[in-house]
């Protein structure tokens, strides 16, 4: 093939990329590769099943015509073809990675039919580049599953297999699959790995059964030295599917190949699932990422933090990780958004800003504290009676707490300040004003003051 076709190519996958969408691009068009013995008049594109093939035959056949004919006008047909109907070689043509689209990673090799599946483009590149075991924040809520996850990575026979991964949505289970695929491409440059939705599974099984091509798809994940399912609860209930992922795991499992299963609960707790794909999935090593503590999603930040190269005051974080506290895909996502809102619009990042911005997301997390609880918290914590914040006296052993008990009113609850003054022996409100006010400069300046706040916000808010 010229030079000037494989231009032509990369140039048509780049806009009808562009102008189908990256979805719909990734599952119909991506899988489509140069067939050898192409010529500027006459182009040849190859699928890898006969449904793939009716499909953009049906829908793309004119619009990959114009396309060729814009990047490269001799082209004169475009014709689309099953590769797996007759012996042919074909050029591999893969999607570059983020950042070098235009660099061609393109690989030769002969498909003979009824072979194994022709390995798909997006077999090696299907991994978030942004998760990788090195981004990862352990503690001993998710240790175990990081290490398994690490190991079924490594070089040499796997140590257990399927590895089933579990935890609540935004915990992480994603992030470790994409590692694991990361990991292993590294140690095992040779080998291919597929990572695929539960969804996408069921979809593409359907599809086959409705194109009586089922071949094609059970060839190509069943080719693969590794294979990663996320989100199986999706499939409770889809008999079909299920008797081809229990054939999927039982085919892998017996050639003692790598299986990569992530879902939102244990085998056991997955309901309308067969029991004997339950047995297969709690065969191997079972293990479970969860719910992060307050150290955990602090340091989460900070590795956020210090891959963005922004300053947030440690305030700001500390709100973060103690008002929202079961998601960690919610947590970075609110400090994506803070700081992105500071960027644009050129502001400094204070806690007033933080309290604008994230208004709503705060308060949706936030657990619902009464001015009662303070009160009792802060009476405890400074060994003092709860009857003295509310009384007349004025020492500063009295005074100083009922300050902040005062500050923590205002900062943890949604009470008015003549609300809160009356909470506290019918003060006025500007009494609660110069309160918050005294409580936020000691907390610049006097350690003692600022730690104190910040333990009985992290007792009141957990």
């Amino acid at each position: 093939m010229t030079t000037k076709l494989n231009a032509a190519w990369e140039q048509v996958r780049r806009d009808l990329r562009a102008s189908s969408g990256a979805k719909v691009f990734d599952q119909w068009l991506k899988p489509a590769v140069l067939i050898e013995g192409s010529d500027i008049e006459r182009v040849r594109l190859g699928l890898p099943s006969r449904f793939m093939t009716n499909y953009v035959k049906g829908h793309y056949a004119d619009r990959l015509t114009l396309a060729f004919r814009a990047a490269l006008p001799g082209v004169r047909s475009v014709t689309v073809e099953t590769m797996a109907s007759a012996s042919q070689t074909v050029r591999v043509v893969a999607d570059a990675p983020a950042g070098a689209e235009a660099a061609e990673a393109a690989a030769v090799r002969p498909i003979a039919a009824p072979a194994a599946a022709p390995r798909r483009a997006d077999d090696r590149f299907a991994f978030d580049p942004r998760f990788t075991f090195d981004r990862f924040v352990t503690d001993a809520s998710n240790r175990v599953a990081f290490n398994a996850a690490q190991a079924l990575a490594d070089r040499g026979p796997p140590r257990f297999s399927p590895l089933y991964i579990h935890g609540g949505t935004g915990q992480g289970k994603t992030h470790l699959l994409h590692a694991i695929g990361h990991g292993f491409q590294t140690a095992n440059p040779s080998a291919r790995a597929i990572y695929m939705s539960a969804e996408r599974f069921m979809f593409e099984f359907v599809q086959a059964v409705r194109a009586r091509d089922t071949f094609a798809f059970k060839a190509r994940l069943r080719s693969v030295d590794m294979l990663m399912i996320d989100d199986l609860q999706f499939i409770a209930g889809k008999d079909s599917t299920q008797e081809e992922c229990f054939h999927t795991v039982n085919e892998f499992m017996t050639a003692g190949k790598r299986l990569v299963i992530a879902a939102d609960r244990s085998p056991q707790m997955l309901e309308g699932v067969e029991p004997r794909l339950v047995s297969r999935l709690g065969a191997g090593l079972v293990t479970d990422i969860k719910s992060p503590d307050f150290a955990l999603r602090r340091a989460i930040l900070n590795a956020k933090l210090a891959e963005m190269q922004t300053a947030v005051p440690d305030e700001v974080l500390e709100l973060l990780a103690m008002r929202i506290t079961a998601n960690v895909r919610e947590l970075e996502g609110a400090l994506n958004r803070l700081v992105a809102y500071a960027q644009l619009i050129g502001e400094e990042v204070t806690m007033d800003f933080a309290l604008q911005t994230l208004g709503e997301v705060l308060r949706g997390s936030q657990r619902r504290v009464t001015i009662d609880e303070i009160q009792k918290a802060v009476s405890a914590h400074f060994e003092v009676k709860q009857l003295d914040l509310v009384s007349e006296r004025r020492a500063v052993s009295i005074a100083r707490p009922r300050q902040i008990a005062m500050y923590l009113a205002k900062r943890l609850t949604t009470r008015s300040l003549p609300e809160i003054g009356r909470k506290f022996g019918n003060r006025d409100h500007s009494t609660v004003i110069h309160a918050v006010r005294r409580i936020e400069d000691l907390r610049g300046k006097d350690r003692e003051i600022d730690g104190a706040v910040r333990s009985l916000m992290r007792q009141l808010e957990s």
